[in-house]
């Protein structure tokens, strides 16, 4: 009996791989966190959890009875109460297989957050980075609006699920959720977007760190560095949909960062852009996302053309 203790206990340090798959993470847990409150990390892992082990009862407990909206804003579908989410993940989530869904980056809380986050293609027909916009109250969800670019995803699909433009939603109550963003958040968004907004670069960029990561998901750009930023910036105020004439929609976050929701001045893109603080209250991260495939091909291409930088 000995011996065999023994080489069972030799097994076990020898290939730790062997051992329960109720140890293994149920997804890749890549999540950065660093901007994020414990309690709101730990919200969002529950929460993933729950969603790719396809448990609709446990999904649904992390959601207020009294949800306001739980939003797909890219294909225009605003679901307004438990009930009719509950139903939604109860006719999917059978059909998920080995599908997951899981966070990579997670910004600000405890009221309020940001979650970047991935479903693979086994959910919805093509892998999806998204970037939500979720409020809480008392620890559970009362408002969640994703966003992500669809230029990727497929055309069959997209075709058949969006909401036809003349009945797309422009409200998914947004307006409902008041001062549920920390005071130093709502500020640096606010003074961010209405830089944004009235083209001026170099108000934005100085609202943002010397070694700021500038990045936006829906053109595929990514630039290093606020002079690189604010040069960039300047170039494209009139072409993106968060530029120019765009208006503030929704804030959320905590002291360490959140994002917002904004409209393009013609109403026609929602969008999102998170942003990540340094010690100093400066931007060092800047993310944004929306729906690339409602811009001309011509001016994607153009767009992304400028973040080449002129000899």
């Amino acid at each position: 009996m000995k011996s065999i203790r023994a080489a069972l206990m030799v097994s076990a340090l020898l290939f730790p791989a062997a051992a329960s798959a109720a140890d293994q993470p149920l997804y890749p847990q890549i999540a950065e966190t660093s901007h994020a409150s414990p309690q709101t990390s730990e919200f969002f892992r529950s929460f993933f959890t729950a969603k790719s082990r396809h448990d609709v009862a446990a999904t649904m407990s992390l959601f207020s009875p009294d949800l306001l909206t739980y939003t797909d804003a890219i294909l225009g579908w605003p679901i307004n109460s438990h009930k009719a989410l509950e139903d939604i993940f109860a006719a999917y989530m059978p059909k998920w297989g080995e599908g997951r869904s899981y966070p990579f980056r997670i910004i600000g809380g405890p009221d309020s957050a940001i979650v970047a986050f991935i479903d693979t293609p086994e959910l919805f027909g093509g892998e999806i980075r998204l970037i939500g916009a979720v409020d809480f109250k008392d620890g559970k969800v009362i408002r969640w609006a994703d966003y992500w670019d669809s230029t990727g995803f497929p055309s069959a699909v997209y075709d058949k699920v969006r909401t036809p433009a003349p009945s797309f939603p422009t409200d998914f109550r947004e307006a409902e959720v008041k001062d549920n963003a920390d005071p130093a958040i709502v500020t640096i968004a606010t003074d961010l977007q209405k830089a944004l907004a009235g083209g001026d670069a170099t108000t934005a960029s100085g609202l943002l760190s010397p070694d700021v990561v500038y990045e936006d998901f829906a053109l595929r750009t990514q630039l290093l560095g606020r002079s690189a930023t604010e040069r960039y910036l300047g170039r494209i105020a009139d072409g993106v949909p968060f530029g120019r004439g765009a208006t503030l929609l929704h804030v959320v976050g905590g002291t360490k960062g959140g994002g917002f929701e904004w409209r393009s001045a013609d109403g026609k893109i929602r969008g999102i852009t998170a942003i990540e603080l340094n010690a100093d209250g400066l931007v060092e991260r800047m993310t944004t996302t929306y729906d690339g495939r409602l811009l001309p091909e011509e001016a994607r291409r153009e767009l992304t053309l400028k973040s080449l930088e002129r000899m």
